[in-house]
């Protein structure tokens, strides 16, 4: 079974950088752009999408509560149509630098607090995937939650995604902390293994879970993140089609 690499990048903002994302490309197929909300601004929205294009890497709008000082880790009360606009109106502002390159946006992948509160709040969700059906783009989810019950049914389509570089707790949620810290390499290749060709997670506890993964992500603020990458892109059956 293929899978595709994906990776939450173009988190640099004016003069501060975050995350090589050129290193990160030869190993990735997907790049969820951030679209100005959590992080990144037009300039850096810009190279990142031409970096994907040079690399021959789809690009996926990676959208965001509008939080740039808390890096859109901060839940927000907001409406089921507010939240849509909003969503909306960062897919469009990548949309429009991906026609400058002559490539097309590929799916969106919530951020963040965004992409909790959707496993769990239906009209997070349904926000969602009201802006996914505008656009006709699927959206990247954790399966036996919302996301997978109301991207796949209410929106344009539903992208399992299986998190290498996370811990999972014994519930089945992500343990995020406001840094990410250094992961070993074999450590997140072995869970990328496990998902894909088992189709389970260990969690933090120990306990064994079901899981789906048809494409496994990597985060680019993570100290090791090319490593990580290189290591996941040569455990992994290479995908058909980038």
């Amino acid at each position: 079974m293929s899978v595709l690499i994906n990776c939450d990048m173009g988190e640099s903002f004016g003069l501060y950088s975050f995350g090589n994302d050129e290193a990160l490309m030869p190993y990735i197929d997907q790049a969820n752009v951030a679209c100005g909300f959590h992080a990144s601004d037009p300039n850096h929205m810009a190279r990142t999408v031409a970096l994907a294009a040079k690399y021959n890497v789809l690009v996926g709008a990676h959208v965001s509560l509008p939080d740039l000082q808390g890096f859109g880790r901060r839940e927000m009360k907001i409406g089921r149509e507010e939240l849509k606009n909003i969503i909306l109106y960062q897919i469009g502002a990548l949309s429009a630098f991906c026609r400058g390159t002559g490539t097309e946006l590929n799916h969106i992948k919530p951020h963040g607090a965004l992409y909790g509160m959707a496993t769990r709040n239906a009209e997070a969700a349904e926000a969602i995937a009201d802006a996914s059906c505008i656009y006709g783009l699927p959206v990247m989810g954790m399966a036996g939650t919302l996301h997978e019950r109301v991207y796949g049914t209410k929106g344009a389509g539903f992208l399992a995604e299986f998190f290498a570089d996370l811990t999972y707790s014994d519930e089945g949620t992500l343990i995020i902390t406001r840094e990410h810290e250094a992961v070993d390499p074999a450590v997140a290749a072995s869970r990328a293994l496990q998902a894909v060709n088992e189709g389970t997670l260990t969690t933090a506890g120990g306990k064994v879970l079901p899981v789906k993964a048809v494409t496994i992500c990597v985060h680019s603020d993570t100290p090791n993140a090319e490593d990580i990458a290189k290591a996941v892109r040569s455990a992994l059956p290479q995908p058909n089609a980038a």
